[in-house]
């Protein structure tokens, strides 16, 4: 009986090393095994990602976590069919640790090597979840470092890149309002935890990009600089009065206002796409906040919203291997062993 090709999966773009196992079935996608490791713990003392940190950290644990995410499938490397990589966007460092442990896999095994684009392995998980994509839907993959809208009609050769931040990317907007209101590295999951505790509706920050006189040449695009700036100034001006700032209350009505303009755009831009189906992916696609209302307002809207499990949302190697099932799927023509890594790498380029 034949069985449907393995695809080995390796992520390296940023502070997570992450190798996945999937296989390429003709009806679906199946994870049968993965492993991660973080070096977030070593970045935290500087307030942020560090190239260098985190390049050597990828060394350090490549071949244990290649390791683990075999011996979590029960296979070998001889079982491999084909391994995908990503290529970009993502840190140089980072990204050229895993190639170059990509291709030498490829090279060793004498297996085909995919180079993907890691903002629409984001979106690709999904399928280990939910099932193969229908012909047409519109993607929203929100993470630290992008808020793109993206219109798909083949996870592999037909993304379209319909709008983006003009500044700060969502989870970006929460880590530096998380800095503002003194809590720790990354910011993102202590202004959800206090946001849960607090009143949405206690003040009533901008929407960004929302005016009428923006719809014309922003429909599909984000801001949230401005955003931020209004919390920085409501806060600095209770602090200058020498009143108590209600952090939970700051949280959460900051965290409902960044959901709302990315609810409330991307379910236009279904709409004007004719699309039922929307996906939600990326890191900051587990804020409690956009979880809640992107459910509440695609249900009375009549769009099916597809959004991975929390253990997906962050970097993984799973994305990639998804990514690469679908490229394996379609019969894509592998990628050059001398392929290069992209720091920004186009959206609308998914393998390479």
């Amino acid at each position: 009986m034949d069985r449907a090709p393995l695809v080995l999966g390796i992520e390296t773009s940023c502070d997570e090393t992450g190798v996945a196992l999937v296989r390429a079935h003709p009806d679906r996608s199946e994870l049968v095994g993965e492993a991660v490791a973080s070096s977030m713990d070593e970045h935290a003392r500087f307030g942020g990602i560090i190239p260098e940190i985190a390049s050597r950290a990828h060394l350090e644990v490549m071949v244990p976590t290649l390791n683990r995410a075999l011996a979590s499938a029960g296979v070998g490397l001889a079982d491999v069919d084909a391994i995908a990589v990503t290529a970009g966007p993502g840190l140089v460092g980072p990204l050229t640790v895993g190639a170059s442990a990509a291709k030498a896999l490829a090279v060793a095994l004498d297996v085909p090597l995919h180079g993907v684009n890691h903002v629409i392995g984001h979106a690709a998980v999904d399928e280990l979840v939910h099932g193969l994509f229908p012909e047409r839907l519109v993607a929203l993959v929100v993470s630290g470092g992008h808020t793109t809208l993206l219109r798909v009609t083949d996870i592999v050769t037909g993304v379209t890149e319909l709008g983006s931040t003009l500044d700060d990317a969502a989870g970006e907007a929460f880590d530096k309002v998380g800095r503002l209101l003194g809590l720790p590295y990354p910011g993102g999951p202590h202004v959800d935890r206090l946001a849960r505790a607090g009143d949405k509706t206690a003040i009533r920050f901008p929407r960004g990009l929302t005016a009428a006189k923006d719809q014309e040449r922003h429909a599909h695009d984000f801001s949230f600089s401005g955003l931020k700036t209004a919390v920085a100034r409501w806060v600095e001006a209770r602090e200058d009065a020498g009143e108590a700032v209600p952090l939970e209350d700051v949280a959460a009505s900051f965290a409902d206002a960044v959901a709302d303009v990315l609810v409330a755009k991307t379910i236009a831009a279904c709409e004007r796409e004719g699309v039922d189906v929307l996906v939600i992916g990326g890191g900051f696609s587990a804020n409690s906040q956009l979880r809640e209302l992107a459910t509440e307002r695609c249900a009375a809207a009549g769009i099916d919203v597809r959004i991975p499990p929390l253990r997906y949302c962050t970097d993984n190697g799973a994305m990639i291997a998804a990514l690469g099932a679908a490229a394996v799927r379609r019969g894509v023509p592998p990628s050059a062993l001398d392929l290069p890594v992209d720091s920004s790498m186009p959206l609308e380029l998914v393998t390479v």
